[in-house]
């Protein structure tokens, strides 16, 4: 054969077309992927929504556990507060407490450990964001029974010293007006800003099933923030121009009483609500009248400023004399301009000689300076 005779090579088999949509899944299958993608598409977002609720309910009930449990140490302390308050009182009553003096004394102190012991436990109180500013007015509360408690403590003795009597029983009274100050702060502040947040987080309160929020009353009688009121539960002796004598000295119905109080034209109110200019420091007008049947002289309009932080102020004017059935206006100006902010004003007529009822010399104004 030659080489260049022409020899047969296989041909290659032509290829096979496919027929027109051959490979491609049916419309009915592609439909089915779609909707089994929607399907497990839902499923997961479900399973998201239902996570999210769960943790949210779990962020719901641990915030209200706190806000309950924080609730429930607040009324735990200012029960053992309370408690404090009594013992201390039942202490400054007792009969003949100068024949003992320094036995009342260590009482005392054993007192102020207590205070002292109920601060440091409201101090390390884990407050809920939503009760932060209650936590600050609770921590002041007991703060000013401590400070007063520990005064009272170290006055004692000069108290039941003729000698020293007037300026430790004037302080002691100052004292007074601390404790007054700290049932108005926790009843007024604490308290409600504590319902406010049960309320706000959807927590009844009140009632057979809801939070109990626990009042307070850490000063058992107003009477107790005049001073011969205090020498006379003391059984000490003040100089006569300040004393509260046993006996009667008047032959008849003796005093006075507080009936209102203005600022700037503006009448306060017990109830609170009342917004006083901080600058220039306002003057007080303290409206009362004599009640008694007797013409009383020198008598003392005291005004004291409590604020928020508890610092005081304190002023006080003098009316020369009173008629029986006469009413009087007395301006009472503070020294200095308060804080701004929330404060108490505690404004009162001193009791006169022999003056029984006090239960009306007395005022407390929540107010707000600004």
């Amino acid at each position: 054969m030659s080489f260049f005779d022409e020899t047969d090579e296989p041909r290659p088999a032509p290829r096979r077309r496919r027929p027109a949509g051959a490979g491609r899944r049916p419309p009915t299958d592609q439909q089915a992927i779609i909707v089994r993608r929607a399907v497990a598409g839902v499923a997961i977002l479900v399973v998201v929504i239902v996570m999210i609720l769960g943790i949210h309910s779990c962020q719901v009930s641990s915030r209200n556990s706190a806000l309950k449990n924080y609730n429930t140490s607040v009324a735990s302390l200012i029960q053992r507060s309370d408690a404090t308050g009594h013992t201390l009182f039942t202490i400054l009553t007792t009969p003949n407490l100068a024949s003992h003096q320094n036995t009342v004394t260590n009482e005392l102190y054993t007192t102020k450990s207590s205070a002292q012991s109920e601060l440091n436990s409201a101090q390390g109180l884990s407050a809920p964001d939503q009760v932060k500013t209650a936590q600050s007015n609770f921590v002041l509360t007991l703060s000013l029974r401590n400070d007063g408690i520990s005064d009272i403590a170290g006055k004692i003795g000069m108290a039941l010293n003729r000698s020293t009597a007037e300026d430790a029983v004037t302080s002691i009274a100052t004292d007074m007006q601390e404790f007054l100050a700290s049932d108005v702060v926790y009843t007024t502040q604490t308290a409600a800003q504590i319902a406010a947040a049960l309320h706000a987080a959807g927590i009844p309160v009140g009632g057979s099933t809801g939070e109990t929020i626990h009042a307070t009353t850490f000063l058992p009688d107003l009477a107790w923030l005049t001073p011969s009121y205090i020498a006379h539960q003391l059984g000490s002796t003040l100089p006569a121009s300040a004393s509260a004598p046993g006996p009667n000295p008047c032959p008849s119905t003796c005093g006075h009483e507080l009936n209102g109080v203005t600022v700037g034209g503006v009448a306060l109110s017990t109830g609170g609500g009342s917004t006083i200019p901080a600058s220039p420091a306002p003057t007080f007008t303290v409206n009362f009248a004599n009640t008694g049947e007797n013409t009383e002289t020198h008598v003392v309009v005291q005004v004291t400023v409590t604020s928020s932080s508890g610092s005081t102020i304190t002023a006080q004017a003098v009316q020369a004399s009173t008629t029986a059935g006469q009413s009087y206006s007395l301006q009472v100006h503070l020294p200095k301009s308060p804080p701004t902010g929330q404060a108490q004003v505690v404004v009162k007529v001193e009791a006169v000689p022999g003056e029984s009822n006090l239960n009306n010399n007395v005022l407390t104004f929540p107010v707000t300076f600004d």
